[in-house]
């Protein structure tokens, strides 16, 4: 081989590893950009079962409240009944 060849076989090798590189860096962007689109995807699905849990908790808690309340009014009815009949 002549020094013309060898310095086109070099950079025919040079630029097809400098292709398959490149290729290999956009596939391994493409999958880390996907482990992050899952893990955010996760996160988030974790914030909704958390705010689902704690809105069935507020709701459990504003029922018992709205029990209070009727009971509360219950007796001030009654309160306000005794005092009519005793004013």
């Amino acid at each position: 081989m002549t020094g013309r060849e060898s310095y086109f076989l070099l950079v025919t090798i040079l630029v097809l590893m400098t292709i398959l590189l490149i290729f290999a860096m956009k596939y391994c962007s493409s999958a880390r950009r996907i482990r992050a689109q899952t893990a955010g995807d996760a996160a988030y699905r974790d914030l909704a079962e958390r705010t689902l849990k704690a809105q069935e908790e507020l709701t459990a808690t504003l029922v018992s409240i709205r029990g209070s309340v009727t009971q509360i009014e219950g007796r001030l009815a009654s309160v306000e009944k005794v005092l009519k009949d005793v004013g």
